[in-house]
């Protein structure tokens, strides 16, 4: 099964088809006129950006991904004004929405009682993305953040590093135990 099959991948313009409208090209006027206050813009921006931020939230936040993805959109929502450079905006909304799921799902171990883990389903289910979505949930926010940023957005150990504020071998070394930890677990 591709990965992109399990709704985890953002859009990029390089997987595109050429039919395809390119969501970046498309992004940059709307956030001009986002920027000027055209609420129809905002609007549109909105729904542009919506299926992007929940793709990124769902796997580092899981059951919380919805409060995630509402953290992000108005984190995002009121950076907008200082955004110098539209064509950066999907690296900028990356960066915000990555560092939000990371927040809410730190603030929601904080308030999962221990004995709840054990209540986890097994990774046998049927569906290959309920597994996978199962084996996430297992691991811990730091080593989700670094497998989604690694594995699904394709970001280098540097560029991961910068973005979860992490030196570049605390990266390698949380990309490294999230992979074992991610294998075991998908063994079982």
């Amino acid at each position: 099964m591709n990965t992109a099959d399990t709704g985890f991948l953002p859009p990029r313009p390089d997987a595109r088809q050429p039919s395809e409208e390119d969501p970046w090209a498309r992004a940059a006027p709307l956030v001009r006129a986002a920027q000027t206050g055209d609420a129809l813009a905002l609007n549109d921006l909105l729904d542009l950006l919506t299926p992007y931020v929940s793709r990124l939230c769902r796997p580092i936040a899981l059951a919380d991904s919805p409060d995630a993805v509402q953290e992000s959109l108005i984190a995002v929502f009121q950076g907008l004004p200082k955004l110098r450079e539209p064509r950066a905006l999907y690296a900028w909304v990356r960066t915000i929405t990555v560092r939000e799921a990371v927040r809410v799902a730190r603030r929601a171990e904080h308030e999962t009682p221990v004995g709840e883990l054990a209540d986890l389903p097994s990774v046998h289910s049927p569906e290959l993305a309920a597994d996978v979505r199962d084996v996430l949930r297992r691991l811990s926010t730091e080593h989700r953040a670094v497998l989604v940023l690694r594995e699904l957005e394709g970001l280098d150990e540097r560029s991961a590093g910068r973005l979860l504020n992490i030196s570049c071998g605390t990266v390698k070394s949380r990309l490294h135990r999230a992979r074992h930890s991610f294998r075991k677990a998908w063994a079982r």
